[in-house]
């Protein structure tokens, strides 16, 4: 081929027809780069499902651009002469191609945007990198939000994109008057709870050539590949959103904070995978979403709930993590080092909360947000565990986790490794919190209602041990002063109690084998 202008580089979490990179694309002069390597397949022991999902959506991807008259290099990972790195299939693709130049969206993680900068040196043809404008608000934008405030609270951001957008506004107004329903939206589970079963997409056969490449390339990953059920195109994933929107948006506020054995996705609207990789506009979906509000479809805790999630904390944590990385990656304000438990892989532990949701997980490559900041990670910041390892299996195991988004919500939220960057407390809970928003506590071998001693839920002690152990960089917390306050006014009998207890479990668990022995 005699070269092309520009060479579009699209990465796996980049599936959008109105990509900024594609803006103005010519067919007749550009080509579109997408590639599958090994690097990013495994830098992490991603789920099986996970990287199913995305190869089979990158792969659908690619022939709706080809159908609209894109041309498209696509290098599959088991294709000859596959280097196993963006920037080396980048060299040999401009080695065939010859571009004039390099146009690329910027990547969703820190990490990709290094390898970008040093494309141009190796290449010897520019290369632009593009703003993503699937976001609401620019890098830049955060940035001068976050110029000169003491703390970064989220529901302050939240107003000013609520204001940007219109979205529940009447005027400068919030619809209904409050910007925040949450309080409304944590109903504990009751009984005879019926939850609308999500869509199913039927395997063609792309996915089914992926699932065979996934399950001979990955098959020591964590995670089961059995049942895949993921949407793998914008058209599939838009059935999803019409189910949703049907069928589960309007119990989304009041139940979305339950935990139900056999139950894993409750009222959830299981888009966060579709959104993060591109085949579902965030935005316009919260449009729809108001506009069910409006036509009197579903009650107002619900939409500004769902809305909320979107353009407030999905908003929020990209600009967090853009805001602080590198160094974020290295926080540990608590100095923790524990290493997590091999049960967060093998499931086999006798704390029924900790079991189901970590068999879920295995076998969906999805637990929903309460389950993961309540469960595991509520557990994780007990015991001490080292925060890196935490978001390490945060990122492998779950289909929806790319970097910019699980990491501010693992280290900064669920472990507080940040120090109160992300938020304003250690989202810390004893066996109460479990057994009043689950129905885990039934089935488990420890009494959630017994504080201490043998048989004791292990979270009652651990839970009091962790602030007792954290009390120099946390009592001044103002919103942890009333549990302060109950530590205080205890007997030194019955703190003395928690210690022990807690102390005889964590030596328990670091008796254990560990990950991989």
């Amino acid at each position: 081929m005699s070269g092309c202008r520009n060479l579009v580089f699209i990465l796996g979490d980049q599936l959008s027809e109105g990509l900024s990179s594609l803006e103005g694309f010519d067919a007749g002069k550009d080509r579109v780069l997408m590639v599958e390597v090994m690097e990013e397949a495994t830098y992490v022991r991603h789920h099986p499902k996970k990287i199913a999902f995305i190869f089979s959506a990158m792969r659908h991807f690619a022939k709706a651009l080809e159908t609209k008259g894109f041309c498209v290099d696509y290098v599959e990972l088991d294709a000859r002469g596959n280097s196993g790195s963006f920037t080396d299939e980048l060299k040999r693709a401009a080695k065939r191609l010859k571009p004039e130049a390099v146009r690329i969206t910027e990547p969703g993680e820190w990490r990709v945007l290094e390898m970008i900068k040093g494309w141009e040196k190796a290449l010897g043809v520019p290369v632009t990198v593009l703003p993503d404008s699937r976001f609401l608000c620019s890098r830049d934008e955060f940035a001068d939000w976050a110029k000169g405030r003491k703390q970064l609270r989220m529901e302050f951001f939240y107003r000013e994109m609520r204001r940007k957008t219109g979205l529940l506004m009447r005027g400068d107004e919030p619809e209904g008057g409050k910007w925040n329903y949450d309080a409304e939206n944590r109903e504990p589970p009751s009984g005879g709870l019926f939850t609308p079963k999500p869509p199913r997409t039927r395997i063609d056969a792309i996915t089914k050539e992926v699932l065979e490449l996934v399950g001979k390339r990955f098959a020591d990953h964590f995670g089961s590949l059995e049942g895949f059920h993921f949407a793998v195109t914008a058209d599939q994933a838009e059935k999803h959103v019409a189910d949703f929107l049907a069928h589960r948006l309007k119990d989304f506020g009041r139940t979305q904070d339950q935990m139900v054995a056999g139950d894993p996705y409750g009222h959830h609207s299981l888009l966060s995978f579709y959104i993060n990789v591109g085949l579902i506009d965030p935005i316009d979906l919260c449009r729809r979403v108001e506009r069910a509000y409006h036509e009197g479809d579903v009650p107002l805790n619900s939409a500004e709930g769902f809305i909320r999630q979107i353009i407030g904390w999905r908003e929020y944590v990209r600009g967090v993590y853009w805001l602080f990385m590198p160094d974020y990656l290295e926080m540990n304000e608590l100095e923790a080092t524990r290493d997590l438990p091999a049960f967060y892989w093998s499931g086999e532990t006798e704390m029924a909360c900790l079991k189901h949701v970590i068999t879920d997980t295995r076998d969906n490559a999805y637990a929903h947000h309460i389950q993961r900041l309540m469960i595991t990670g509520n557990f994780a910041l007990l015991i001490g565990a080292d925060p890196k390892q935490v978001h390490r299996w945060y990122l492998e195991v779950y289909a929806d986790a790319f970097e910019w988004v699980e990491l501010p919500n693992t280290l900064g939220m669920s472990q507080f490794a940040d120090g109160g960057k992300l938020g304003s407390k250690p989202y810390a809970a004893g066996g109460a919190y479990i057994d009043r928003m689950s129905d885990y506590c039934g089935d488990c071998r420890y009494d959630v209602k017994k504080k201490t001693g043998e048989g004791a839920c292990p979270f009652n002690a651990l839970y009091w041990d962790f602030l007792d152990r954290n009390a120099a960089r946390l009592k001044g917390n103002q919103r942890l002063a009333t549990v302060y306050a109950s530590w205080g006014r205890m007997k030194e009998t019955q703190k003395a109690a928690y210690r022990e207890s807690a102390a005889v479990f964590l030596k328990g668990l670091d008796a254990l084998p560990r990950y991989g022995e």
